[in-house]
């Protein structure tokens, strides 16, 4: 996994946040008492959203106002905020401000990343209690404020500046399994700095996360099974994703295909070169590894004798295939869903960022009056394919499935 750093320096004040024109108050530890600052020479770009969400839709009720009151429409864009019209206001990003009297501002929108941050779990160094909680929030929003000092910041001097740098940090959910742990939450990290001297006042934003796409590799079973993954969207009003989802396929140049937490990855396997409409494809397990051999460790169960492995809070999906799903043979078809996730190491708990693949092991069924061959998601099912040959048996395996930063971890 490669890291970038990028930097973003502000010359000036930074999305003022109640910013009142009087004589400021130096921050405590700060000898060189702060003056009026400077305009930045250049426009800064913020950190786009994923999908380009467009960042100023946001509910009337959710809005946070941002600026002085009777800021103007220019003025309220210039300190990357929305406006209206009417109104100025934060969007969905993480805001970070230094003020002139020695305060950091953060205002954390939850739909920052997809999935959505969970503002509860939101902590800087120094903790999430005291000061360092936020001071006012809503269903949307969290805001937090406090001294420069405050909340484990730390203190350096560089160049004439005086630096406090704090980190604010999202926890996620692990799930653990018998053969490896996994997570579907964002993970969040924010590193953030106010600079002061005796002339300016700059914030710096960095980001120090960028992952380089790994190759992908596929495999096929010896049953002639195919696994693939599907990529179908509504295009009309009143579709539903699930019935669409199996139109269109990912085809091998696609990959590694690339998903956000939690995205629903689509998932068939068929048999191939198969006429015979009396034999039914059965999938004894599922399961995804961050490697291609379907054998390597860490592992994580989606699928348990055909059934969704019931220690997974977001519980795989089985598709129904009938007769009416347009398929010549619908019994050679198995289909499911999983919601995305990675990898979680199992001594430091940290996201693994590592491409996924999934596998299946495939079986031959002949259904009889006993047997129908369809799991029944209660107790286990003996199929006649697993008792026979070998060679009516195998390990289907897909390409490789790449989990991306919705949001990348920032330094701001």
């Amino acid at each position: 996994m490669a890291n970038t750093r990028v930097s973003v320096v502000l010359v000036g004040l930074f999305l003022v946040f109640n910013y009142v024109s009087s004589t400021p108050a130096s921050p405590q530890g700060v000898k060189m008492p702060p003056q009026a600052p400077q305009l930045p020479g250049k426009p800064t770009l913020q950190p786009q959203m994923p999908g380009q969400v467009l960042k100023c839709q946001v509910q009337d009720y959710e809005r946070v106002p941002c600026g002085e009151p009777g800021i103007n429409g220019d003025q309220c864009t210039t300190i990357n905020c929305c406006f209206d019209g009417q109104q100025c206001y934060y969007g969905k990003m993480v805001t970070v401000q230094c003020t002139l009297d020695g305060q950091f501002v953060l205002v954390v929108a939850r739909d920052t990343t997809v999935p959505r941050i969970s503002l509860e779990s939101i902590s800087m160094l120094g903790g999430n209690s005291g000061p360092c909680s936020p001071v006012d929030s809503n269903t949307a929003f969290a805001i937090y404020q406090f001294p420069v000092t405050a909340c484990g910041t730390t203190m350096m001097v560089q160049s004439g500046y005086v630096v406090y740098e704090n980190r604010m940090l999202s926890s996620y959910e692990v799930g653990v399994g018998p053969r490896g742990a996994i997570t579907r939450d964002t993970h969040y990290e924010l590193y953030f700095q106010c600079k002061y001297s005796g002339v300016s006042l700059a914030t710096l934003a960095i980001d120090p996360s960028a992952n380089a796409d790994p190759p992908s590799i596929v495999a096929s079973g010896p049953l002639q099974v195919e696994l693939r993954l599907g990529n179908g969207h509504c295009v009309a009003k009143g579709c539903t994703e699930d019935e669409v989802a199996y139109t269109s396929y990912y085809s091998a140049a696609d990959y590694p295909v690339t998903k956000v937490l939690r995205e629903p990855v689509y998932v068939e396997v068929h048999m191939v070169g198969r006429t015979d409409p009396n034999i039914v494809l059965v999938l004894g397990g599922c399961w995804a590894t961050a490697s291609p051999n379907p054998y390597s460790l860490p592992q994580w169960d989606l699928l348990v004798n055909g059934c969704p492995y019931k220690d997974d809070r977001y519980l795989t999906k089985l598709m129904p295939i009938n007769g009416m799903s347009g398929l010549a043979y619908p019994t050679h078809y198995r289909r499911f869903v999983l919601k995305m996730f990675t990898f979680v190491d199992p001594d430091s708990m940290a996201p693994m960022h590592e491409t996924l693949y999934i596998h299946c092991s495939t079986a031959v069924c002949l259904p009889n009056a006993q047997d129908s061959c369809e799991p029944t998601c209660a107790r286990r099912r003996r199929y006649a394919a697993a008792e026979g040959s070998p060679h009516t048996s195998g390990i289907v395996s897909s390409g490789g499935v790449i989990f991306t930063q919705s949001s990348s971890p920032q330094f701001v």
